[in-house]
């Protein structure tokens, strides 16, 4: 058995991508670590610390506030846009010209941008001259987000809501559209329900998309800034200040550059584990629905 000679020119294809990787995101990614490991006192002195700011952020009450917040932001990003997307997915026209007009109406609110989004909700949910805002004050709510943190909160995760499914409604719809015509024609010739079809040729066809879809608006919504901050600048109190908005008030609004950038790299390090840890999940949980069909 002969092998074929590796061709050694095809790694010199790869040195571009490899250098503009390492401009764009492993240099920026050194000078941060090597802000996290000094004191900046000024442009001439700086003062090796070591491990001294990740302890003192480690500490951070606020810090640990700040990611609960945004742990029950993205999970309830998770638990209400992908049940959501597949079922708005599932009903979106197949073909002909209804598909072409529901595929650009549902993608508009993507082209979107996020400090345009955070405005107009922000105008949407004024009790004056917002539609929502005043519609709950004349049902008998007394809704504000700007005084209230719970409603604050609500109204930062409805917004994610609106603004992100239609994401996941096109991956899912892209999913639906590649399943082969003879599934269905099998489960219509066997009586399969429409439950049926959905749990055993629907869902399983769209694992796939839908874990990118998973991944994306977790890691997405874990990083969350703008449109927050724009609606309620954080407030009421802290009640939408997460992660992202802590960090830049730690670098911008204190100017602590090694504090900033030690709780940048744990910022990190926490979206790449839980990312790590949803993947293996999903993939572990798709392995069992193979195993089960097989047996079944």
């Amino acid at each position: 058995m002969t092998t074929k000679p590796v061709n050694q020119k095809a790694w010199w294809l790869i040195l571009p991508v490899f250098l503009c990787v390492a401009f764009s995101a492993i240099l920026p990614l050194m000078t941060v670590v090597n802000y996290s490991v000094q004191d900046i006192i000024s442009p001439e002195r700086r003062v090796f610390v070591g491990t001294e700011w990740f302890a003192a952020v480690m500490r951070d009450q606020d810090l640990h506030e700040a990611l609960w917040r945004q742990m029950v932001f993205s999970c309830s990003v998770l638990a209400v846009e992908i049940p959501l997307g597949v079922m708005l997915a599932l009903s979106m026209p197949a073909q002909g010209w209804k598909a072409s007009v529901v595929l650009v109406i549902v993608a508009l609110s993507l082209l979107i941008p996020w400090n345009v989004v955070g405005t107009i909700w922000q105008i949407f949910g004024r009790a004056d001259i917002g539609l929502m805002g005043a519609t709950l004050q004349k049902l008998g709510f007394d809704y504000s987000y700007t005084g209230n943190a719970l409603h604050a909160w609500l109204t930062v995760l409805l917004m994610d809501v609106w603004h992100w499914t239609p994401l996941v409604a096109l991956l899912g719809y892209a999913g639906l559209r590649s399943i082969p015509d003879a599934y269905y024609q099998a489960a219509r010739i066997d009586g399969a329900s429409k439950f049926a079809v959905f749990r055993y040729i629907q869902l399983p066809k769209m694992r796939g998309v839908l874990m990118i879809a998973v991944l994306l608006r977790f890691m997405d919504s874990f990083m969350i800034y703008t449109e927050p901050f724009v609606l309620t600048g954080g407030g009421p109190g802290n009640a939408t200040t997460f992660l992202s908005q802590y960090l830049t008030q730690k670098a911008v609004g204190q100017f602590d550059l090694g504090p900033a950038a030690a709780f940048s790299l744990i910022y990190f390090l926490i979206i790449l584990l839980l990312c790590f840890m949803l993947y293996n999940w999903m993939q572990a949980v798709g392995t069992a629905d193979k195993t089960e069909a097989s047996h079944g």
